[in-house]
């Protein structure tokens, strides 16, 4: 089965997914070009991955598939799994490791990212790597995504989350032209994330590294889960 004839989960939410495909339709094709100025530290979360040899690493919210491809040239062994709810996001994701000759590693499905079911999705129950970058910001009930990634997790491995922070170090004025700017694309910096992480870390007794970068304009976070 071809990566682009996989199942979509039956769960996904239908009106969120149309919204997906509506915004990004003709985004996608220009969306790595623009992201690279405002999606920072997606290359720190990505180098900092430390994937084992023929491990496995989950990507929610793939979008077009570009930090799956910088992922796979650092762990050359490793395979790879990309989930979204977007059609026409995945429909370029495929096309990229297609370009890229990936595609004999790496393996894309339709679903949502809050209750999926990777068995049925990928042949895979369990990963030794999950991150989600810049997505929370964007799903909503995104805290349960972090609930399913956390159950979708090895022993002894790792989720890995890069997202907007609230911007705590920067102007004010900053600010408010972010929030607007990223309200155009429905993307909402979560408040609680860290208080969300940490509180998932406590109740799986895995343990919470959180670091805020460019004075709290993005917020990078660790979880890994017990032995």
């Amino acid at each position: 089965m071809s990566m682009t004839e996989l199942p979509a989960s039956p769960e996904f939410k239908a009106n969120h997914a149309e919204l997906m495909d509506g915004v990004y339709r003709w985004q996608r094709h220009i969306y790595d070009l623009t992201r690279k100025y405002y999606l920072l530290g997606r290359d720190r979360l990505i180098a900092e991955l430390d994937v084992p040899a023929g491990g496995t690493v989950l990507e929610l919210g793939c979008g077009t598939g570009r930090n799956i491809i910088l992922a796979a040239r650092r762990h050359p062994e490793a395979r790879f799994f990309g989930l979204d709810i977007s059609a026409e996001m995945l429909e370029t994701a495929g096309a990229a490791m297609t370009r890229e000759g990936l595609s004999g590693r790496v393996v894309l499905a339709r679903g949502d990212a809050t209750n999926f079911d990777a068995d049925a999705l990928f042949g895979v129950e369990r990963f030794d790597r999950i991150f989600v970058s810049y997505s929370l910001s964007m799903i909503p009930g995104w805290e349960k995504t972090v609930s399913a990634a956390l159950a979708a997790l090895s022993p002894n491995s790792s989720l890995h989350v890069v997202d907007f922070g609230q911007q705590e170090g920067l102007p004010r004025w900053f600010r408010a032209l972010l929030r607007g700017w990223l309200r155009k694309f429905h993307v909402t910096p979560r408040e609680s994330l860290r208080e969300v992480l940490e509180s998932e870390s406590r109740r799986t007794g895995a343990s919470f590294r959180f670091r805020t970068l460019y004075r709290g304009y993005t917020w990078l976070a660790v979880i890994k889960s017990a032995i």
